[in-house]
């Protein structure tokens, strides 16, 4: 029994809603314009879950062989951390995780393109394959991106860009550059999940030698940084709504007062211990947005 609270833990169950925000604006723009297809988005949420699921997985890992996960860290003790699951079982639900993501990237492509558009398949393949690669490299290995300060680049592009517009073209089969709006103003809030993250690991993080942005611009800097995150992010879907909503973007609106108090906190915090509880209300804000944002386009 606790071995698989251990294993739930490793999971990170907060983080999954916030992966699919990305999914549900995609769709809800989708479904917006006729378009909507009830087998993609299953597949896509489901995808984007098991991605998320073996990021977590990898990250555990990844920092739980290093080291990074010590007694210096604030948060909830990792499943490696513990050592209630051992490296070679991380590595083989990894591995397993893997398969499942590769199977379900098959099978939503196939189910959004079949057999004719070969081309088409060939591409989402490869960034399904990307997509994988960029989930175990961001802790594990001796050239891990997370470690490099690119965490917050990757996290925008992945959630925000790739999220959205891929979504959207699995039921369109074009392109909308004008959804870069709302896809970036996602990618921004969920690299302020992984700032928030970082800023609370920050003096950790130093002494493991793992180099992130909230590290190398230091406390102070790195909560500007977070203020300019999801002002931004708020900034652009309020253009992007203004642009094609009409009497129901007031609802966008009401989405933007979580955000708000989540800054009026940050800004007051003294402590990086402090940082923690913020991590799920940044996250399930956002996903707020999202559904909101799908409402106000219906």
């Amino acid at each position: 029994m606790k071995q698989f609270g251990s294993w739930i833990s490793a999971c990170r169950l907060r983080t999954l809603p916030l992966s699919i925000s990305g999914a549900i604006v995609g769709s809800g723009i989708a479904y917006s314009r006729e378009l909507f297809d009830g087998p993609i988005f299953a597949l896509t949420i489901l995808t984007t879950l098991s991605l998320q699921i073996l990021s977590n997985l990898a990250n555990d890992y990844g920092d739980g062989v290093k080291g990074t996960d010590n007694e210096h860290r604030i948060g909830p003790e990792r499943a490696l951390q513990s050592g209630v699951i051992s490296p070679i079982q991380m590595r083989n639900a990894i591995i397993f995780n893997i398969i499942l993501c590769l199977v379900l990237v098959v099978s939503l492509i196939y189910t959004a393109f079949g057999a004719e558009q070969f081309l088409t398949s060939f591409v989402f393949i490869v960034l399904g394959i990307l997509a994988i690669i960029a989930a175990i490299k961001y802790t594990v290995g001796s050239s891990a991106y997370g470690y490099k300060a690119l965490g917050d680049i990757m996290v925008f592009l992945f959630f925000g860009w790739l999220s959205v517009l891929g979504t959207y073209f699995l039921y369109s089969k074009q392109i909308d550059f004008s959804m870069l709006l709302p896809a970036s103003s996602i990618g921004l809030l969920s690299a302020g999940v992984l700032n928030l993250n970082n800023m609370r690991d920050i003096e950790s993080d130093k002494l493991s030698k793992k180099h992130t942005l909230a590290s190398y611009f230091g406390l102070k800097r790195a909560k500007l940084y977070h203020q300019l995150l999801i002002v931004a992010s708020m900034f652009l879907i309020a253009i992007y709504s203004a642009l094609t909503i009409n009497s129901s973007i007031y609802i966008v609106f009401i989405a933007f007062v979580p955000f708000l108090v989540h800054l009026n906190v940050v800004r007051k915090v003294k402590s990086p211990v402090e940082y923690d509880p913020q991590l799920k209300v940044l996250a399930l804000s956002t996903v707020v947005l999202a559904i909101l944002f799908c409402v106000s386009l219906l």
